[in-house]
């Protein structure tokens, strides 16, 4: 069973939510890191944890929103192990996997409506890094 990290902040709150919805409908486990309701709160405090969800191997993938999706992906990406992409189409999100190896998605909550945002979900999850002459561009990624 595949198993997703998610978290939100408060302008991610309500999208999470339904997504976390659609998610166990299909039999995908979830592992919600939060925020819990739309109080304000500080993105990098969902961020981190469910960066590291995905980076520990806790998680297969991870699924992060805000209002932008800029500052939550700017703060998951500054660990070594992510690929955090911002996606709002679903050929993106299929991109981001086949030749980026993303391994969490990024939705802008502010600028998608919740149908375009199922269908990135499920373009994310149903897609599959490519390798071949993209992984040693994927290896270029980490700075070490």
């Amino acid at each position: 069973m595949m198993k997703i990290a998610i978290g939100a902040d408060h302008a991610g709150f309500e999208l999470k939510e339904e997504i976390k919805d659609l998610l166990t409908v299909k039999d995908i486990e979830t592992e919600d890191f939060g925020t819990f309701s739309t109080a304000s709160v500080d993105y990098p405090d969902f961020a981190h944890p469910t960066a590291n969800a995905v980076e520990k191997g806790d998680a297969d993938l991870g699924i992060l929103l805000c209002g932008s999706g800029n500052g939550i992906a700017m703060a998951a990406n500054k660990h070594q192990g992510i690929r955090a992409a911002i996606c709002w189409e679903t050929e993106l999100a299929k991109l981001a996997r086949q030749h980026n190896d993303a391994n969490i998605l990024v939705l802008p909550a502010r600028f998608i409506e919740k149908s375009d945002a199922f269908a990135i979900v499920e373009a994310f999850l149903g897609t599959k890094f490519e390798g071949g002459r993209h992984q040693n561009r994927v290896e270029k990624i980490a700075c070490m």
